[in-house]
């Protein structure tokens, strides 16, 4: 079972689409001029922004329920996963699909609230919803909304709460248990019940309980991770001009250390580029239509920064404290054609990769580091199902909208509760294939509709832009005036 899930995963993840994803965020940059760059400060501004409402969160808690859908094991285990396949060049690369990821992250983001609509007291919306409103593509739409459901509800969860048992082990000494029951050997894991059992808590409570606990949550965990990689960095400053060399060397395979890698450095920064950031794969929008702003592109702004915070910050944390260790080599496995496809960790023999990171931190602070790690993994993992849960949701009542989905909705939160328990239970390369396969599917999907949307977005952008060249702090929009047919509540909330 395990070499089919991995074979899928693998035609799921082709070159092509290592390249669509570039060749996407670089469209979106060139096209708006590279926002990521001139708009930063509008970004930073309006993540502050008071605008929460009745109906709607905050641009600070949309962005935080977006940070804990986009911050989660992808920064610690992804981000050793990249390094140990890729070599340290996939961190490059990784970086340069943050950046290019977030003019992408803009655009979904922009179009998830151009096309959002208000369910009873809260807001809806995502890929789903813009697709049928703005393609005018139902069975697309519909299609989204099935894998997403399948990803976040099913194929995700396990990936996090995998990790978060594994590294509680490493730091723990603790261990799943066997139990024999009726002639049958039971795998029972503790920490998949005390994590089912606080996730069940929360997600009865609703979008806004969800995006109340991230808005907490979510500086807290990122904050002292940072806090926790910016003192490691000063113990090793001196070491940075070498890491960095060697980042860019491997990239481009320079360094003959590297040599014969930069395919793969470039699909494994991309992939784990992707799965931590979410840019382009669909799940962003959905807390951006949540969020109560006067102009589109003010969210979008506010969720092509999270991509920053994201990659640019958190994994390059975790890079860079790994790769202070200065403690692997290339010497363990080559394919056939002699070119090196992974990076074994001299100090990690008995961990798995879920440790990799444990052992970094570690190695600076022996006598706190992996159950530090283990700590902030389990906050960041956490949040990140909560996101999850949400995203399916919202699928679902797109799915049943208007009508009675109660019932179809505690379906969902028994089975995302269970496979959220499998997880832990299950292996860690299952677990992470499963995962991608869940990635890749909505990231082709969405992928394909931002493109077919961009003059939507475009108007969107230039709208924007026009009105703060004008000196206006805090543009409004008007789909009519762009010709933007079906954005249904900006028509009815003029």
């Amino acid at each position: 079972m395990e070499n089919i899930i991995s074979t899928i995963s693998g035609y799921v993840w082709s070159e092509i689409f290592i390249y669509l994803c570039l060749g996407t965020g670089l469209y979106f940059s060139i096209r708006t001029g590279f926002l990521q760059i001139r708009y930063l400060k509008d970004m930073i501004r309006l993540l502050f922004a008071k605008n929460q409402s009745d109906h709607g969160i905050s641009s600070f808690q949309a962005f935080a329920l977006a940070i804990s859908g986009r911050v989660g094991t992808g920064n610690i285990v992804g981000v050793a996963t990249a390094i140990y396949m890729g070599g340290p060049g996939a961190i490059f690369w990784m970086w340069v699909i943050a950046f290019l990821g977030s003019a992408s992250a803009f655009i979904e983001s922009s179009l998830a609230q151009v096309y959002k609509q208000k369910e009873g007291d809260i807001f809806r919306g995502g890929p789903a919803y813009y697709i049928e409103k703005g393609l005018g593509v139902k069975w697309y739409a519909f299609l989204f909304a099935i894998i997403t459901i399948l990803s976040t509800g099913f194929l995700l969860p396990g990936v996090q709460s995998n990790a978060i048992n594994g590294t509680i082990t490493n730091a723990f000494s603790y261990s799943n248990e066997i139990i024999h029951f009726a002639g049958t050997d039971w795998t029972v894991s503790y920490v998949g019940l005390v994590v089912v059992a606080l996730l069940a808590v929360i997600i009865i409570g609703g979008v806004k309980r969800l995006g109340q606990v991230s808005e907490f949550v979510v500086p807290f965990m990122a904050g002292a991770y940072i806090l926790m990689a910016i003192i490691i960095i000063a113990l090793n400053f001196t070491q940075l001009p070498t890491v960095f060399s060697m980042i860019f060397s491997s990239a481009f395979s320079l360094d003959a250390t590297f040599g014969g890698i930069v395919g793969t450095a470039i699909a494994w920064g991309v992939k784990r580029g992707i799965y931590s950031n979410e840019a382009g794969q669909g799940t962003g929008p959905h807390a951006a239509a949540a969020a109560h702003v006067n102009h589109p592109a003010q969210q979008g702004l506010v969720q092509a920064f999270s991509v920053y915070v994201d990659t640019l910050f958190v994994c390059t944390a975790t890079a860079l404290m790994i790769l202070f260790t200065n403690q692997f080599n290339v010497v363990g496995e080559f394919n056939a054609k002699g070119e090196a496809v992974s990076f074994l960790a001299h100090y990690v023999p008995d961990m798995g990769v879920e440790g990799f990171t444990q052992a970094a931190v570690a190695h600076h602070f022996p006598a706190i580091g992996n159950q530090f790690v283990a700590i902030a993994l389990f906050f960041f993992a956490f949040t990140t199902i909560m996101a999850y849960y949400y995203f399916a949701e919202t699928n679902i009542a797109y799915i049943f909208k208007g009508k009675k989905n109660n019932f179809v909705i505690w379906i969902l939160r028994v089975v995302f509760l269970f496979s959220v328990y499998y997880g832990t239970i299950k292996t860690a390369k299952q677990a992470w294939d499963l995962g991608d396969i869940g990635v890749g599917l909505m990231a082709w999907v969405n992928i394909i509709a931002i493109l077919l949307l961009s003059k939507v977005g475009m108007k969107v952008w230039k709208d924007y832009v026009a009105q703060r060249k004008q000196g206006i702090e805090d543009p409004t929009f008007d789909p009519k005036k762009l010709g933007i047919k079906n954005a249904d509540f900006w028509g009815e909330n003029k």
